[in-house]
């Protein structure tokens, strides 16, 4: 739960300072924490990978705009374009490239990166199982897909890993480069398919989703329904400028969704099994990491200019100090030690016959 509200601290803080400035130091302290309290083994091995995957979208995501949108002044060069049918939006693509789009790209897409950062950091910090053990009643089976699903780039990493040694061992440590990709690739998927059918198999034989739904959990279902058309309908007032009325649907919806959880969780059967509480170091973590935020907030209500980066006119971002402080709170769990987890056995000692007679 610590790491779960600094994790929302962090992306809110980047959401709050879109400065690329400031998100890089949101990206720094997300890989100081990674390295001080990320757990052994392909969770924490797959943060860059995650990262440079956020990078590379990013990149993508700058080359599209840059040749898609134009309408600007500053010209950088000029490409081949073509027009698309109006079928397709009738849009041109190539043509010029301008400075303000590419910039404009590059931050958001910057700030794509460190919302990911931050959550490849939560995903190499915490423990997934104790993840699902704190999830709501309610959200048990979907809780189990997200954990499986965030486990599914550690385990293809760990996977690629192991078949990399193997194919060395195989070949006597030479570099064989015909049909290495082959060798490699195949291995791999067999292994994760051999996971997906074991997984399934031992889900099915622990009853998963066996159960039918009971009374509550129908009426928990039409709540959220009727949650999920109140929230629909807020959205579309809130387009139609009709404050009143979305602020109306809005709350109407939160409080069908609550009422939707509290349903289902007290229609679960589920039992927790040594649950772990919150000790006060952990809620003094949460306020130190809550209060990054919280600061950026009241610096952008006090009318900070530098949280933004302006494109137009196009100018050097900027940064000051009080948000450079207030970001720096999110490295409060590295003021704590790190947890140690145990790697090898307890070793047991020979029963002597004094032993045996004392006891």
């Amino acid at each position: 739960m610590t790491w779960l509200c600094w994790a929302l601290a962090g992306t809110t803080a980047i959401q709050l300072a879109p400065n690329p400035l400031y998100v890089l130091v949101v990206i720094g302290v997300a890989w100081v924490v990674v390295s001080a309290h990320g757990l052994g083994g392909p969770f924490a091995r797959a943060f860059p990978w995650l990262v440079a995957m956020a990078t590379a979208f990013g990149i993508l995501r700058v080359v599209l705009t840059a040749l898609t949108t134009h309408g600007g002044s500053d010209v950088l060069f000029t490409t081949p374009s073509f027009t698309l049918p109006e079928v397709l939006g009738g849009f041109t693509v190539g043509g010029t490239i301008e400075t303000q789009a590419v910039v404009y790209a590059a931050s958001e897409g910057l700030v794509i990166v460190g919302i990911v950062a931050v959550f490849a950091a939560f995903n190499a910090v915490v423990s997934h199982y104790e993840l699902v053990q704190t999830a709501p009643r309610a959200f048990h089976e979907l809780g189990l897909v997200v954990v499986v699903a965030l486990a599914f780039v550690p385990s293809i990493i760990t996977s690629i890993h192991d078949v990399g040694e193997a194919d060395r061992a195989r070949t006597g440590g030479r570099i064989v480069r015909r049909g290495r990709l082959l060798r490699r690739m195949v291995p791999v998927l067999e292994s994760g398919l051999e996971r997906a059918i074991t997984l399934s198999e031992s889900l099915d034989s622990r009853g998963f989703a066996h159960r039918g739904p009971s009374a509550r959990e129908r009426g928990a279902g039409w709540c959220g329904a009727l949650a999920l058309l109140s929230l629909g309908g807020a959205f579309v007032a809130l387009v139609a400028s009709e404050g009143a009325v979305a602020l109306t649907f809005g709350v109407v919806g939160a409080i069908g969704l609550c009422v939707a959880v509290v349903l289902v969780s007290g229609a679960s059967t589920r039992v927790r099994y040594r649950r772990r509480r919150l000790t006060a170091a952990d809620f003094a973590c949460i306020a130190v990491a809550v209060a990054a935020p919280v600061l950026v907030g009241v610096v952008s209500l006090v009318g900070d200019a530098t949280l933004r980066w302006p494109v137009d006119p196009l100018l050097w971002p900027t940064v000051h100090v009080l948000p450079v402080v207030a970001l720096l709170a999110l490295l409060a769990p590295c003021a704590r030690q790190p947890a140690t987890v145990a790697t090898t056995a307890p070793k047991i000692r020979q029963a002597t016959p004094a032993t045996v007679d004392a006891a």
